[in-house]
């Protein structure tokens, strides 16, 4: 079964290829990959890079993912929800990303960034509703040394980055269609330096009450 769904989810990162060969021909020279704040294209591949080889890095990236998960021993310590969104996020955004991408490449007036942000910000709200059901693993959650080495402090982290992601998530959806600037930039920050943050106060703490102090 675990092999059946990286069989058919990385086909799904593959599929799109069908529609750059399609539509290959009325692609320009070079595809805009990346974009601003704006909306503003600042980043440029080869056609056959952009049309071909996005497809397959996501195909790795996917078979990467199934790979982690099967491989670590504890896996099944992770929430079950978040372990379905691992396995098949990658596919989604292929099959979304890639036509969205070659047809703002031949000039369709796609809102590409309202959409990839719309897309993170719903992923990042569904892992917070799931990260605090998660015990210990190597593969999903916040691993730090000190949540790694103690279920406690896991648990904990897990249940303040539950609900900084779901927020955070929330805000970054809003932000995708108010178009504030920076804003997405100013949540991923606080997605990463929060939980880390109270994580390493939460051990620093119990560190100096096992110590007397």
């Amino acid at each position: 079964m675990k092999n059946k769904a990286a069989v058919l989810s990385t086909g799904l990162c593959l599929l799109p290829i069908a529609l750059s060969i399609l539509l290959y021909n009325g692609l320009p020279e070079r595809i805009a990959v990346h974009f601003d704040n704006a909306g503003t294209p600042d980043s440029y591949l080869p056609k056959a890079l952009a049309a071909f080889g996005l497809p397959l890095l996501l195909a790795g990236v996917n078979l990467y993912a199934h790979f982690r998960l099967s491989a670590d021993p504890k896996v099944e310590n992770s929430a079950a929800s978040l372990r379905i969104l691992a396995k098949w996020l990658v596919p989604v955004v292929s099959l979304i990303i890639m036509p969205v991408t070659l047809f703002t490449a031949m000039g369709k007036n796609v809102p590409i960034v309202m959409i990839v942000t719309a897309i993170a910000g719903l992923a990042i709200v569904i892992s917070g509703n799931y990260l605090p059901k998660c015990k210990r693993n190597y593969t999903i959650g916040i691993k730090l040394p000190w949540t790694l080495d103690d279920e406690e402090n896991w648990n904990h982290t897990h249940r303040f980055s539950g609900f900084v992601w779901a927020a955070g998530g929330m805000l970054i959806i809003a932000g995708a269609f108010l178009e504030i600037p920076y804003l997405t930039a100013a949540v991923a920050a606080c997605l990463i330096i929060l939980p880390v943050g109270y994580s390493y106060l939460f051990f620093l703490h119990h560190r100096d009450e096992d110590r007397g102090e």
